[in-house]
């Protein structure tokens, strides 16, 4: 504590807290202990905050009406099928098999949908529980491993357990785990590439230290190169995994590979070597080596479905291809035909929508997604309320958390221009790779939800920015600045209370539902 600093409490009554903060932390077995038990009850809470009610409503919402037929025609075919028209309300009633057969038009790849098909296949089709439980298992799982990615970047438990205890309660993790999209299984690959990547990144430093030691002199002109990576392999399956959910995967391919190969430079500059430039491209082409390939081969093992039946949409298109390529299989250059078709897609998919948000929009909150929205009067649907029921699910984010986390953002740009650190330099990373290439597209339709995968660096920025005034603001004591942190936290955890049943769906009164809506675009 600053001398010039007044504390909030007496000395006396600040050295009782320094005290228990001692006898909860200080000792080994407590610290062992406590680390097992932070992230189990963090992730307890995620849970039950996902799956209590998942089934309801027991209808297909937003688009579900896509991903949930998708996946299960695909998990009975191999492949996507059409349905018929109108088939909605027959699906929701237990008609889970009146697909067609043809193969459908679909514009992401398969992953997703195979992972929402199994969780069909354990609890049944026309169960919407069963549609939407592996969105919640990845959901739950993400908080955890938001925790383990803080934990390897801090060895703090406090730090972890903030980090991840505001993605457990925040909004827009919530609804994407309740919701059967794709976007929650995307998030959940992103956090496991970059938690690989820091693996590596403290393995291969340790062991860049350890080769240079065993080198003859003091002065290198070339380095060691380093192919035993595992963990470096690991993060470019677990990319390759997030492209073969959606392609934004990709982004996060290439952001972890120039995070390597950046570190890697500045990690033989620190050990003294004279070409550690080159140094860096020649361990550069390694690592591309080890990244890139298997991500490839995680990808393509996706389409296994579609590449081993022949009913899928484009299979049995005869490309006929001519000249270098004559020799490539039928089957993949008819994916590579289906690839070009999904890419034009992509880049020009312009159509209106009354939700739509362009990115520049989204650090402000400007237009959340509306999932769901439903009215009954008292009596009906068995709705009490003597001035009806509403129920909504709106895909909005903590408000607290998340302007909080995307002003931690800047100031986490700030601080990594004046102190370098690569804790800093990797939350930013991951921030650029889910949000910037969205600027790319500003005529494109996109949603305010999709900044789901960019959530879980928001709350690691926010844990860094929290831990600073943690250690006392200037002009403030240590306490003092705990005290404020405590407070923050205790808002953001009473706003989610005020917000979950409109992220639950759960019946409310009108009034109730329209105190929400704190911007008119809210609605």
């Amino acid at each position: 504590m600053s001398a010039a600093a007044p504390s909030l409490l007496p000395s006396a009554e600040q050295t009782r807290l320094d005290r228990w903060r001692d006898v909860l932390l200080a000792d080994p077995r407590r610290l062992r202990l406590w680390r097992w038990v932070a992230p189990a009850i963090i992730t307890l809470v995620a849970a039950v905050l996902r799956l209590v009610d998942i089934g309801n409503p027991h209808q297909l919402v937003f688009d579900e009406t896509y991903y949930v037929k998708d996946s299960w025609s695909q998990w009975v075919l191999g492949y996507p099928s059409q349905w018929p028209e109108e088939t909605d309300p027959r699906f929701a009633a237990g008609e889970t098999d009146i697909f067609t057969g043809i193969g459908s038009y679909v514009v992401h790849p398969p992953l997703g949908r195979i992972l929402i098909g199994a969780g069909m296949a354990l609890l049944g089709p026309d169960s919407a529980t069963g549609w939407r439980i592996s969105a919640a298992v990845f959901g739950t799982a993400t908080v955890l491993l938001v925790y383990l990615l803080a934990w390897s970047l801090t060895h703090s438990i406090v730090f972890s357990s903030v980090a991840s205890g505001l993605i457990a309660i925040d909004g827009l993790g919530i609804v994407l785990s309740r919701i059967s999209l794709l976007d929650v299984f995307l998030t959940f690959f992103i956090v496991l590439a970059f938690w690989f990547a820091v693996l590596d990144r403290r393995r291969t430093g340790d062991r860049l230290d350890a080769a240079m030691d065993a080198l003859p002199g003091h002065t290198h002109t070339w380095g060691p190169l380093l192919w035993d990576r595992p963990w470096l392999l690991a993060a470019g399956a677990a990319a390759g995994a997030a492209t073969a959910v959606k392609w934004s995967g990709l982004y996060v391919l290439a952001a972890i590979g120039v995070y390597a190969v950046v570190t890697d430079a500045l990690a033989r500059r620190r050990q003294g070597i004279v070409q550690w430039p080159m140094d860096a491209v020649r361990q550069g082409l390694m690592s591309f080596v080890v990244l890139v390939p298997i991500s490839v081969v995680v990808y393509l093992a996706s389409w296994t479905g579609w590449l081993f039946t022949d009913g899928g949409y484009m299979r049995e298109t005869d490309q006929n291809a001519t000249g270098v390529f004559a020799w490539v299989p039928m089957a993949l250059q008819n994916l590579w035909a289906y690839h070009q078709e999904m890419y034009k897609f992509h880049v020009g998919l312009v159509t209106p929508h009354s939700y739509a948000s362009p990115a520049w929009q989204w650090p402000l909150l400007l237009r959340p997604t509306s999932m769901y929205w439903h009215q009954d009067d008292v009596g009906v649907n068995g709705c009490t309320l003597p001035a009806g029921c509403t129920e909504a699910i709106s895909s909005i984010a903590n408000p607290v958390i998340w302007w909080a986390g995307i002003a931690a953002s800047v100031y986490l740009l700030v601080r990594f221009v004046m102190v370098r650190d690569w804790r800093f330099a990797l939350v930013l990373t991951g921030l650029a790779a889910t949000y910037v290439p969205w600027l790319l597209y500003p005529e494109r339709t996109i949603f305010q939800f999709y900044t789901v995968a960019m959530l879980p660096f928001l709350v690691l920025a926010l844990a860094f920015a929290l831990q600073d005034v943690a250690r006392g603001v200037r002009g403030s004591s240590r306490l003092s600045g705990q005290v404020i942190v405590l407070a923050f936290l205790v808002v953001c955890v009473g706003v989610s209370a005020f917000w979950y049943p409109v992220w639950a769906g759960l019946p409310v009164p009108y009034e109730f539902w329209r105190l929400h809506n704190w911007l008119p675009s809210w609605i």
